[in-house]
């Protein structure tokens, strides 16, 4: 994907480095010497195919089909590159797509001198209408990634399926049209390491616990809106505890003597 900061890339990228760029198929950053992805060189820059940008990074491609390396980045293999061997690496736009970037973080870290990652921001992901309007964020993203730079600290929480099954755990269609393009990513420009881990929670009401006041912190749903819902949801609960137990005390006149 285009990202906001390809100059600012580009800028610390002295002519000699050697520059990896991690998972970048659909939108290869050309100034790149090796290209780790698992698809083919031959069909880069899928990007094109649905409209948008097919490549970043300059016009020229530094990398060919011999340094495209075509593998599984997230599997439990080293890439083929001795430690801080690489001047620069880029990684955008993918670690929210992976089942394990964790991996992908520590080989980032373990190759490279310095680099650049990028995401989709929380606020971003958490946001109905980006590709439906019951859905938060993009179908086929798998985690939630807050991105502190103060501390070059990433945290990846997994992206739970109840996000989408009430509109209190995320934000309106409105709110994501209102986003200015700055907001929607989140990055980060390391030198020698960063830290990464991943977020675990406990238990269904813990999740949407977390959930729900991550919206509560950055957009509140109006007062009244959220009593309303308490109270309908109590009322649910109690329905379906009295239909429990009618259920139970027929079943229990039902059987035979």
């Amino acid at each position: 994907m285009f990202s906001p900061n390809e100059a600012e890339v580009l800028r610390r990228i002295a002519p000699t480095d050697v520059v990896l760029d991690i998972g970048g198929w659909a939108c290869p950053f050309n100034r790149a010497n090796f290209v780790l992805d698992a698809e083919p060189y031959e069909t880069r820059g899928y990007y094109r195919k649905v409209g948008l940008q097919a490549s970043q990074g300059g016009d020229r491609e530094h990398f060919t089909v011999d340094t495209w390396i075509r593998r599984d980045i997230c599997e439990h293999t080293p890439y083929p590159f001795p430690d801080k061997s690489i001047d620069f690496v880029i990684c955008s736009h993918v670690l929210e797509d992976i089942r394990d970037p964790l991996w992908v973080c520590r080989e980032m870290v373990r190759v490279g001198k310095r680099g650049y990652i990028e995401v989709p921001s929380r606020l971003a992901e958490t946001c109905r209408g980006w590709e439906h309007p019951r859905i938060a964020g993009l179908s086929h993203h798998r985690w939630l990634i807050d991105i502190d730079p103060a501390t070059a600290d990433i945290r990846f929480t997994p992206k739970y399926h109840i996000l989408h099954s009430h509109w209190r755990l995320s934000f309106p269609t409105a709110f994501l049209q209102r986003m200015p393009e700055a907001e929607r990513v989140s990055s980060l420009f390391w030198d020698d390491s960063f830290a990464f881990s991943e977020v675990n929670i406990h238990g269904a009401n813990a999740i949407e616990r977390h959930l729900e006041e991550y919206v509560k912190e950055r957009h509140p749903y109006p007062a009244w809106r959220t009593a309303t819902d308490r109270s309908l949801r109590r009322i649910e609960s109690a329905v379906v505890r009295g239909l429990g137990r009618l259920r139970r005390l027929f079943v229990r006149k039902g059987k035979p003597a």
